[in-house]
């Protein structure tokens, strides 16, 4: 249905469905991962950015953690470097790791910044260097060939700890954070890329955060005939990975969900970036389009 199909009378309706949500997460914390998609395609770029400043207009308390893989590969290859992959993960030299602050901490987030406001929100760039908000160590790789000797990836970092306190800060003086998933340590005074599921995840925790929203190139966890599961928990998760209907690259998002689930954050969320205003149709309707997960 186009937006000029839609009657008065259809959009009051859409109103009032989201009423109560509107009034039960009144405050609350949301973490949203922005990634996928979502972050390339133009349309969906600005729909995420109104959908996040609506977000906090209606009085919620929106915190974007963004990726930036493929914006990384494309600075890499201007500079004639390929980039290199061990298991999965980005080996991240020096030379790299400047490219990816520069990338993440400017590039990225400084349009995404730049589109929320646009938006009519009041969005902040920050790192984990900023407010020493993410503490992190060097991630060293299980090794399947030798496991007694892990492989060093380079500045790829796990977290430490986070300190919120510039987070919160910002968010009482009604700012909406953007946080590039980069992580410092006082020790050596380096910096560390860190997986942006991660930094979302965590940091959902230690917010208590009401909800953590990961947004993908998937409608979210299928089952084997290709069907949407709209709700999941500890038990079904476990017999679904069992029985192999979820594997792969699947298993670690889930893994983190269960874990900030456990952890206190009352739903995640995994929903396609690839929808028109996911968003809000995820937190704000009756049905959703996604899959939520609790305990």
């Amino acid at each position: 249905m186009t937006e000029t199909a839609i009657t008065p009378a259809i959009k009051a309706e859409i109103i009032s469905e989201a009423m109560p949500y509107i009034r039960r997460f009144h405050g609350k914390t949301i973490v949203i991962k922005f990634g996928g998609n979502a972050m390339v395609d133009e349309h969906l770029q600005k729909t995420f950015a109104h959908d996040v400043a609506l977000l906090k207009l209606i009085g919620l308390n929106p915190i974007v953690v963004h990726g930036g893989g493929p914006q990384i590969d494309q600075a890499l290859k201007r500079l004639g470097k390929e980039g290199t992959f061990l298991q999965g993960m980005r080996v991240t030299d020096a030379e790299t790791m400047e490219v990816v602050e520069w990338v993440l901490g400017g590039q990225v987030q400084q349009d995404i910044v730049m589109m929320i406001n646009q938006a009519g929100g009041k969005a902040v760039g920050l790192t984990g260097k900023d407010g020493g908000l993410i503490k992190a160590r060097k991630k060293l790789m299980d090794n399947a060939e030798n496991p007694d000797q892990p492989l060093d990836i380079g500045y790829v970092g796990e977290i430490q700890s986070i300190d919120p306190a510039v987070i919160k800060a910002l968010q009482n003086d009604q700012f909406i954070p953007v946080i590039s998933p980069i992580g410092f340590n006082e020790e050596d005074n380096a910096v560390y890329n860190i997986n942006a599921d991660l930094v979302a995840g965590r940091l959902a925790q230690v917010l208590m955060a009401e909800k953590l929203v990961l947004l993908t190139n998937i409608p979210g966890v299928l089952d084997k005939d290709k069907n949407l599961l709209r709700r999941l928990n500890t038990k079904s998760i476990n017999d679904l990975a069992e029985d192999g209907t979820i594997s792969g690259g699947m298993l670690p998002k889930l893994a983190g969900a269960l874990e900030a689930a456990n952890a206190g954050v009352n739903s995640v969320h995994i929903i396609d970036g690839r929808v028109p205003h996911s968003l809000l149709l995820e937190i704000l309707t009756n049905d959703g389009v996604g899959t939520m997960i609790t305990v």
